[in-house]
């Protein structure tokens, strides 16, 4: 394990009410990592969120200040006198090399499974910092503190030798052998939240672990029809609980929705099928069920559904509405239902069926009906990505795995529909040159001095970050500047030339404007989740390799390392 260094004091105050506070190290700690988040933090650009960061951070502040100091209220502190320190250092700041990291990866990323060597996850356990949490969490703001080895259990065999603990003076808090466990270390942290350092993605346990997690989901196609067919008699029964857990599977079974396990106060309110409160849905007279509320990681789920178009929607209408009638606001719509007895009811209907199966099912299911077989000649490899990655999209939207706007979002933007702009240019450009050309005209032709590829500038090893910075923006800008005449011939070109040119940049522009569209399509749905947790990659792979489409244009090298167990599928695999 790689521990975070005791900290270094700056000396730079923090101002109250516009005078100096003397601070000692453990408060100019905790006063520097308020200053790190940065007034363009999300959590203090809203004030809501903001008060609740502010008030959660001053109360660790407070405590570790002392009853002798003049510091009495968070409005009166002024961090920016730190903040400015840390933006200059920020600036001088050099790069660990990249023989320092692989020292590093050397000596603490690998480890012995089974005699095998493989590599370990995350083993650097994270600095200091202000939790930020999701959304409206009620403990955003708290001080999460440095974690020493006395927090970190071991997980190692009892006749090898025990790693030597790196921090002199310190010692792991334990050794144990758990061998039907995949992590290495595990602690907890000041705020209850446990932590692990696992074996990387890459090992075959992991591998083992999610060919089996999928086996599971392909076996629930055996039990369906039968679970589906009970659960319609189920809501007509006249049993009330037998009628409740029959339409809380139905849910979870057509809409995806988690379980919703029970929450504690100082964890955020996040929903899920059990824990629904008649706040959270509304009814239309046309059989339309609106339902908001806040999911996983606090991302909002809010669709309005036609039940009707489905089985049994009528009567799951009808049953919600029974359970909402008389009930405040506040109540639980499925007051009869507990997270442990829906999961014993699903147990019966097949042994280790929860309602993540049903969502990796439903997921994998609604990925290969999505899925085009095979497409007709001349579809280009753009186009099929295309279409894999609206697919996707549909299964994002099913288990509603939503992002943020991302930060760059305007700039990231307005570059691409720039790049598209340039090379609608020069294809018209191309087009004049080819009417020139067959006229027999001279054409523009390639300034000499953008014959030579522009030379990537040598970084001194030790640039800081911002010297890097800027040698980089202004390779970016000679590299731009260049472009714009990189579709003209450095001498009188032939028709022939001209043409298989302008063939390639109307392909480029074609292939510009998909990835466009593509990008603006997802800007707010998070597809890689369900890349990594729900969709079987072997319906990816097949489909690849049935339609000739590399695989690294669907899955990014962490992927293909992480789904290295599933590459060898032939292409006639089903889920």
């Amino acid at each position: 394990m790689v521990f975070q260094p005791l900290y270094a004091p700056h000396g730079v105050p923090l101002y109250y009410d516009g005078k100096p506070v003397a601070l000692t190290p453990e408060q100019e700690e905790i006063a520097t990592l308020y200053a790190q988040v940065g007034d363009d933090a999300i959590q203090l650009r809203d004030p809501k969120t903001a008060a609740v960061f502010n008030a959660n951070f001053f109360s660790f502040f407070r405590e570790a200040l002392g009853a002798d100091s003049p510091v009495r209220t968070m409005d009166k502190c002024d961090f920016s006198a730190i903040r400015a320190h840390l933006e200059a250092q920020r600036k001088q700041r050099v790069k660990t090399s990249a023989e320092e990291k692989q020292q590093q990866q050397l000596r603490m990323g690998y480890m012995l499974v089974d005699g095998n060597c493989q590599k370990v996850g995350n083993y650097v356990i994270e600095p200091p910092s202000l939790f930020r949490g999701r959304g409206m969490h009620p403990r955003m703001g708290s001080v999460k503190m440095r974690v020493i080895p006395e927090q970190v259990l071991l997980n190692v065999d009892l006749n090898m030798a025990v790693p030597a603990c790196p921090m002199p003076g310190h010692n792991y808090e334990s050794i144990v052998c758990k061998k039907d466990t995949l992590w290495l270390a595990k602690w907890e942290d000041n705020l209850g939240h446990g932590k692990y350092c696992g074996v990387n993605a890459s090992c075959y346990l992991k591998g083992q672990n999610d060919m089996e997690k999928y086996e599971i989901a392909r076996r629930l196609k055996r039990f369906i029809r039968k679970i589906r067919s009970t659960v319609l008699r189920d809501l007509k029964s006249d049993d009330k609980k037998e009628k409740q857990l029959a339409t809380a599977i139905w849910i979870i079974d057509k809409l995806a929705l988690r379980v919703g396990n029970e929450k504690s106060e100082d964890e955020a309110d996040t929903v899920g099928c059990c824990s629904l409160r008649v706040e959270h849905l509304s009814f239309a007279d046309d059989c339309t069920l609106t339902l908001d509320f806040l999911a996983k990681d606090s991302m909002p789920y809010h669709q309005t559904i036609q039940l009707d178009q489905y089985e049994g929607g009528k009567l799951v209408f009808k049953n919600l509405k029974s359970f909402c009638k008389a009930k405040s606001p506040k109540d639980d719509v499925f007051d009869l239902l507990s997270t442990s007895s829906l999961n014993a009811r699903l147990t019966q209907f097949m042994p280790g069926l929860t309602a993540k199966v049903f969502r990796t099912y439903n997921a994998s299911v609604t990925l290969e009906e999505q899925l085009h077989s095979t497409y007709p000649a001349g579809t280009s490899v753009e186009e099929m990505v295309l279409q894999y990655n609206d697919a996707n999209r549909e299964v994002a939207i099913l288990c509603n795995h939503q992002r943020s706007l991302p930060k760059n979002w305007d700039q990231t933007n307005a570059k691409k529909r720039g790049q598209i702009e340039l090379l609608q240019r020069q294809t018209d450009e191309l087009r004049q040159m080819l009417r020139d050309v067959r006229a027999q005209k001279p054409v523009e032709l390639l300034p000499e001095a953008y014959w030579a590829p522009v030379k990537k500038e040598e970084v001194p090893e030790d640039a800081s970050e911002e010297e890097r910075k800027q040698i980089k923006e202004k390779h970016d800008e000679r590299v731009a500047e260049r472009a714009q005449y990189l579709h003209l011939f450095k001498s009188q070109p032939t028709e022939a030339q001209v043409e298989k040119r302008l063939e390639a940049y109307s392909k480029r522009l074609a292939d510009g404007e998909l990835k466009l569209r593509d990008m603006e399509s997802n800007k707010l749905v998070a597809l890689g989740t369900s890349k990594i947790n729900y969709m079987d990659p072997r319906i990816t792979v097949a489909w690849c390799k049935r339609n000739e489409v590399p695989i690294e244009k669907i899955f990014a090298k962490t992927l293909r390392t992480r789904h290295n167990w599933a590459m060898c599928v032939p292409e006639s695999y089903r889920f």
